[in-house]
């Protein structure tokens, strides 16, 4: 009989000893994970912002991707929010709190089955040298059962913080990818209305224009601002010259005018297009398919009966600004070979 009290005495005080530890442990947890992911802020941003695109980076969604999912009216900003339920996800909902376009996002994420419980997520986007430090944040309360389930299954960090990193390392994946698509489109045979248009003009090795573009596009688009000069349509390189064999090229940055505009400037000249047909390609995607663009409406040409019109003019224009359009897969660029 004595034994058996001790055996009780011995387990009331593990018993005591174990709640007294659970309770001293935190109130609250806090981790964080974060990538640098190689694309502007906005893409990134834009991609987490919407509870639609999250089935494909979220970590758990794949554990369980036949998972019922159901989503708000709003799904992008302050009050969008989804919710899941599946046999290895249990039932949930996230909803987003707070919004700083293109800088971060609070939300909300609540557990109802197997178990309650409500933590604060959140989203930082920093912009830095090659791309955007991406981090991905939790923090909450750690209520009485909490702390016991996490004294012998480990932290809630230790327990998520590894789908964490595969959350971004699939957000990396997506988005990169993303921003690699591409298509050409040989739209056929048009009219160029031709018209005014202010310009500068360069000549360099082929490998250069590049380099000489980011130079020039800017100095005219800045001197037609300057000036309050009305644009007539997007702005274009015209190819004067291409020499393959000595990996030589001359061209001309232009801007199209509504009139003849007298230039102030030894720089800029002004020119003007006679109307004239010609075969136009549509390129959609990075400026790095450009060469296959040309290649395919060079190709377009010959093979259907079309001859090239000597000395006429072979433009590139540009239908988006990098710089108000980040995602190279949306810039759009015409290509306009004249033909006879």
């Amino acid at each position: 009989m004595k034994v058996f009290k001790f055996i009780l005495f011995f387990l009331l005080i593990v018993f005591i000893g174990t709640a007294i530890y659970i309770a001293v442990q935190p109130n609250e947890f806090s981790f964080n994970r974060s990538r640098v992911i190689k694309a502007p802020a906005s893409i990134i941003y834009n991609e987490v912002n919407d509870y639609k695109n999250w089935p494909s980076f979220s970590p758990w969604i794949e554990q369980e991707p036949d998972a019922t999912l159901t989503y708000e009216d709003k799904t992008t900003g302050v009050d969008a929010g989804y919710a899941w339920k599946g046999d290895v996800l249990g039932e949930g909902k996230m909803t987003t709190l707070a919004v700083q376009s293109n800088k971060s996002i609070s939300q909300s994420i609540e557990f109802i089955e197997p178990f309650q419980s409500k933590s604060n997520i959140g989203w930082t986007f920093e912009p830095i040298e090659g791309g955007t430090k991406v981090t991905w944040a939790m923090h909450g309360k750690q209520d009485f059962m909490t702390k016991m389930y996490t004294t012998f299954a480990g932290s809630i960090e230790e327990n998520t913080a590894s789908d964490f990193d595969r959350g971004l390392f699939k957000l990396d994946s997506i988005v990169t990818t993303s921003m690699k698509e591409y298509s050409v489109v040989v739209n056929g045979l048009t009219e160029h209305g031709g018209g005014y248009y202010i310009y500068n003009t360069a000549s360099c090795k082929i490998s250069d224009i590049s380099q000489k573009l980011d130079i020039m596009m800017p100095k005219i688009s800045n001197y037609a601002s300057d000036n309050n000069i009305k644009m007539a349509g997007a702005p274009f390189v015209n190819y004067l010259k291409w020499d393959t064999e000595n990996n030589a090229a001359i061209f001309s940055c232009s801007i199209p005018t509504t009139e003849k505009v007298i230039s102030t400037d030894v720089d800029i000249l002004t020119g003007q297009l006679e109307a004239f047909k010609a075969i136009k390609t549509t390129l959609k995607g990075d400026y790095d398919n450009l060469k296959e663009a040309w290649e395919t409406a060079m190709k377009y040409i010959p093979e259907n009966g079309y001859e090239f019109s000597e000395n006429g003019p072979m433009l590139e224009a540009y239908l988006t600004n990098p710089s108000t359009t980040p995602n190279p897969a949306d810039w759009v660029t015409e290509i306009y070979i004249a033909v006879k």
